[in-house]
C-alpha cells in the first residue's frame, strides 16, 4: 500500500468513528462504566469503544488530517509519524489505572487500548520503516 494510501485508509476511519460516536443510538452504557468529567456522549460505541464528545472531536481532527495527507496538502509520512506516536501513548495511558480516563476527559481504556496501540503500530511501519518508493513521493517510476 501506497503511503498516502494509508493516509486516506486511516483518515476515512477515524472520521467515521468520530462521527458515528455522535449517533446516540449507537452507545450504549454499560452499569459498570467509569465515570467521566465529560459525560457528554458517552458511552461504548457498538458496545464495544469507549467515547465521549472529546474523543469523537480527536478522531474527526485525525480524520481530517489523515484525508489532507493523502490530497497532499500535508505530509503523508509525517501524518504517520505523528499517529504512531500520539496512537501510541494514548494506548501507553490506557494501561495506566490513573491515566485511563486523562483526567476524566477521555476514556483511553477497554478496547481502545488494542485499538490505539494496533493503529499505532501500522502507523510506525509506515511512518519510519517501510522504504520509500517512487510513488510515494510523486516520481514517475517510468523515468
Amino acid at each position: 500500500m501506497r503511503l498516502p494510501y494509508f493516509s486516506l485508509v486511516v483518515g476515512i476511519l477515524f472520521l467515521l468513528l468520530g462521527i458515528l460516536g455522535f449517533i446516540p443510538g449507537l452507545l450504549t452504557l454499560p452499569a459498570s462504566a467509569p465515570l467521566l468529567k465529560v459525560s457528554m456522549g458517552y458511552g461504548y460505541l457498538f458496545g464495544l469503544l469507549p467515547v465521549n464528545f472529546v474523543h469523537n472531536l480527536i478522531y474527526l481532527v485525525i480524520g481530517v488530517w489523515g484525508i489532507l495527507a493523502y490530497l497532499g496538502k500535508l505530509n503523508a509520512r509525517l501524518f504517520a509519524r505523528s499517529m504512531a506516536i500520539f496512537l501510541g501513548l494514548m494506548a501507553v495511558l490506557g494501561l495506566i489505572p490513573v491515566t485511563k480516563m486523562l483526567f476524566g476527559l477521555v476514556p483511553l481504556f477497554s478496547h481502545n487500548i488494542w485499538f490505539h496501540a494496533l493503529t499505532a503500530a501500522i502507523a510506525a511501519y509506515f511512518g519510519w520503516f517501510r522504504k520509500r518508493k517512487a510513488e510515494d513521493i510523486g516520481i514517475n517510476a517510468a523515468v
